[in-house]
């Protein structure tokens, strides 16, 4: 089974307009809500393209009965630690001529609470697999990620991280089987610019070093790099299309590449995940089923 962990899911509150005027009444042209956050949006592709997972983390309040709602709609198994006290977060997102967000915080998450994911995930058992994806709130400790994978490192359970910073790098340690910056996100980690598929490389290679198994990098319209555990670099161009949407779409592509590990070798699987991360980029919400296939063929 995949298991996907969001730590501060949220109701996303998609707003269009025309024109956006900062002190004064603006009207929208059409508005959309999804239910979101970074795991919630790996299950959500894992579901368009036929693999089951069950998500977890943490809902509080109206807000929070909406996402679990809004996620068993969308065919994906919710097991949420339900919390006392506060709203599940919206998040407010302003598309005119360009895109303005205003991300709520979330409730605070207690120690108790936080005992009751941890008993959920000393469940998983060999064969299972882990996804930990997003930031860590601030009512959590910094080192719960690596609590998580240190909890696990006892079985044969593959973990994958999607993260910034430290919160990547402390991980690494316990060798998570995929880890997946962007190039920006690469970058900072080591203080550099990263243009080119042969710099990605170069510093997954590092990451490699530090303990990571397989490294994912996506490039925006450059495409993506992956670094297996052998050391082979394998590089795939973007697809191609028109930018509609950039929420989701590194979420989406980590979904297509853990899909295609299930279901073909790892060319397949770097491919399937750029046409999932394109079929995003190209769309109002989510990749569906339909357009990650034509996609594919483009690939």
């Amino acid at each position: 089974m995949i298991y996907t962990v969001t730590f501060n899911p949220a109701i996303d509150y998609v707003v269009h307009t025309d024109g956006m005027e900062l002190g004064k009444v603006n009207r929208s042209s059409r508005e959309e809500i999804y239910f979101g956050g970074k795991g919630i949006n790996v299950s959500a592709v894992l579901a368009q393209l036929g693999v089951a997972s069950k998500t977890m983390g943490f809902t509080a309040g109206f807000t929070g009965k909406a996402i679990e709602q809004g996620v068993c709609s969308m065919g994906i198994e919710a097991d949420f630690v339900r919390l006392d006290r506060g709203n599940s977060r919206i998040n407010v997102k302003i598309r005119s001529a360009g895109e303005t967000e205003l991300n709520g915080q979330g409730p605070d998450i207690d120690d108790a609470a936080l005992k009751k994911l941890f008993d959920k995930l000393d469940r998983l058992t060999d064969g299972d697999t882990l996804i930990l994806a997003g930031s860590i709130p601030k009512s959590l400790p910094s080192d719960t990620y690596e609590r998580i994978l240190e909890m696990l490192s006892d079985r044969a359970v593959k973990t994958v991280v999607d993260a910034t910073g430290d919160l990547l790098v402390n991980v690494l340690k316990y060798s998570p089987f995929l880890v997946k910056p962007n190039d920006h996100e690469l970058g900072e980690i080591f203080g550099t610019e990263i243009t080119t598929h042969e710099e990605a490389a170069e510093y997954a290679a590092r990451l490699q070093e530090m303990g990571a198994r397989n490294v994912l990098v996506s490039m925006a319209e450059k495409g993506a790099v992956l670094l297996d555990e052998r050391g082979a670099v394998h590089k795939c161009g973007a697809c191609k299309g028109t930018v509609r949407n950039s929420v989701g779409a590194g979420d989406s592509m980590l979904a297509g590449f853990i899909a295609g590990c299930a279901k073909g070798g790892t060319e397949y699987a770097l491919k399937l995940g750029t046409a999932c991360g394109g079929a995003t980029a190209f769309s109002d919400g989510l990749a569906k089923k339909e357009q990650i296939y034509e996609l594919l063929e483009q690939l």
